[in-house]
């Protein structure tokens, strides 16, 4: 899986700081590790010098093989918060969407089975 960082020109993110969000994300998604090929994540600070609470903005794009990708945001009071959520929520978003294509697939191959006629006596 791999994870690329992106940020907005308010955000100064260093290698230690972008090496823990992709240790958070990678801990969030690893049971899906073999579904998807490619996870970008875009940090941004939405009121920039202003301090205000839950400004901080993190959206997460997972790529699954073959699909269309899936992107969740998350704001928090940090970057750690703002990651922190939206992986979260980019699981729990897999889960429902990996779970409706096994749905989906399963019932492609139900088996139908005809009805026997009816003998009359």
């Amino acid at each position: 899986m791999q994870i690329q960082i992106n940020t907005d020109h308010n955000i100064e993110a260093n290698e230690t700081q972008a090496a823990h969000f992709t240790d958070v994300v990678k801990h969030a998604l690893s049971r899906f590790s073999q579904q998807i090929t490619r996870v970008e994540i875009h940090l941004s600070d939405e009121n920039s010098n202003k301090n205000e609470n839950h400004d901080k903005r993190c959206m997460i794009e997972a790529r699954l093989e073959g699909k269309q990708p899936i992107s969740v945001s998350h704001h928090g009071e940090t970057l750690h918060k703002a990651v922190e959520g939206a992986a979260d929520k980019l699981a729990r978003k897999l889960d429902s969407t990996i779970e409706r294509m096994h749905d989906q697939k399963t019932r492609g191959d139900a088996i139908v089975v005809p009805e026997s006629p009816q003998s009359e006596e």
